[in-house]
C-alpha cells in the first residue's frame, strides 16, 4: 500500500455524500409551546414549578391560555422528531436528509408544525386527522423551572393504513438506511430481567433473540450524566459524557433526545458505534445548555 493510501481513503470517508431521506424517524409529533409565566398560571392550572406531567381535563384550556396571555416560542417537538431534529441539524447538508412520519391535526397549531419541521431541514409528512386537535407541550418557565404539560391528542391516531401504506410515503421508508422508532421505556421490567443493573440489562437485552441474524445487535444505554453503556456480542463497555460546568445547564430535559440525534447522524454514514457515542454525547452537551431541545446554526463536531 502506497504510504498516501490511508490518508486518501480517510479524506474519502469524510466526503461521502448523504442521499435525502437516508434516515427515518416516527413517533408523536408534538409542537412544543415554551413561555415565561407567572405563579398564577401555574396555580390556576395546578402545575408544579418542575414537573412533566400528561395534559388532563382541567388543562384543556391551557394552551390557548398561553398564546394569548404570554409571549411564545414554538418548536417541533415530541421525543422521535427531536431526535431526528438533531440528526438533521448535526448532518447539516444535504437538507431533508431526515424523515419524519407522525400524526397531527387539520387546525392552527398543526400548520405551525409542520412550518417548524422544515425551518428544522427535516422532511416530515404528517397524517392529517379532523377527530382530534395536534399533539402539543406546554413548557411553563419560571425562572430556572420548568413545568411540562404534554397533550398527545392526534399524535396517538396515526393511521397506518391510511399514510404509512400510501406508495408515495412507503417510498421514502424504502430510500432510508437507518430507521428510529423509540417509545421503550419499562423495558426490562417488561421483558422480565429482574435486575435494575444497568450492565446487566444491556448484556441481556444484546443476547434477546433477533430475527436478523447476520448482524449482530448492538444495545446503548444512555444515563443522564452517568457514564453511557455498549454492550456487544462479546463485552460491555462504558463512555464517560462530556463534563459540562453546573452553572452552564439550562435545560436537561432535551439530552437524551439529543444523544440519540448526535448517534443518528453518524451512524447514517457508517462511522464506528464508538464514533457515533462521541457525537452522541456531543450533541446532548450543546442542548443542555440551552432552552429546550434547541441548537445553534451550526454543530462544532470534528
Amino acid at each position: 500500500m502506497a504510504a498516501g493510501e490511508p490518508q486518501a481513503k480517510k479524506l474519502k470517508l469524510e466526503q461521502k455524500q448523504l442521499s435525502e431521506n437516508v434516515l427515518f424517524g416516527m413517533g408523536n409529533p408534538l409542537l412544543d409551546i415554551c413561555a415565561v409565566v407567572d405563579k398564577d398560571f401555574l396555580d390556576k392550572y395546578g402545575l408544579k414549578p418542575n414537573d412533566q406531567i400528561l395534559a388532563e381535563e382541567k388543562h384543556k384550556e391551557l394552551f390557548e391560555e398561553l398564546v394569548k396571555k404570554f409571549k411564545v416560542e414554538y418548536h417541533a417537538g415530541g421525543s422521535t422528531q427531536n431526535s431526528v431534529k438533531v440528526a438533521q441539524w448535526m448532518i447539516q447538508s444535504p437538507y431533508k436528509a431526515a424523515t419524519f412520519f407522525g400524526c397531527i391535526g387539520k387546525d392552527k397549531f398543526g400548520e405551525i408544525l409542520k412550518k417548524k419541521a422544515e425551518e428544522a431541514h427535516v422532511d416530515a409528512h404528517y397524517y392529517e386527522q379532523s377527530e382530534e386537535p395536534t399533539g402539543t407541550c406546554a413548557a411553563c418557565i419560571t425562572s430556572d423551572n420548568r413545568s411540562l404539560v404534554a397533550n398527545l391528542a392526534a399524535a396517538n391516531c396515526y393511521k397506518k393504513e391510511k399514510h404509512l401504506d400510501l406508495e408515495k410515503n412507503w417510498k421514502l421508508v424504502e430510500k432510508a438506511k437507518v430507521y428510529y422508532i423509540a417509545e421503550a421505556a419499562t423495558f426490562a421490567r417488561e421483558q422480565g430481567f429482574e435486575t435494575e443493573d444497568i450492565k446487566e440489562i444491556a448484556r441481556k437485552t444484546q443476547a434477546l433473540p433477533k430475527a436478523n441474524t447476520k448482524r449482530q445487535r448492538i444495545v446503548v444505554f444512555t444515563q443522564g450524566k452517568d457514564d453511557t453503556v455498549m454492550a456487544t456480542e462479546n463485552e460491555v463497555t462504558t463512555f464517560p459524557v462530556l463534563v459540562s460546568d453546573q452553572s452552564e445547564i439550562v435545560d436537561t430535559n432535551g439530552a437524551g433526545d439529543a444523544f440519540v440525534g448526535g448517534f443518528l447522524s453518524q451512524l447514517v454514514y457508517d462511522r464506528p458505534v464508538t464514533e457515533c457515542i462521541r457525537a452522541g454525547h456531543y450533541a446532548a452537551s450543546v442542548i443542555i445548555k440551552r432552552s429546550g431541545c434547541t441548537f445553534p446554526e451550526k454543530p462544532d463536531f470534528h
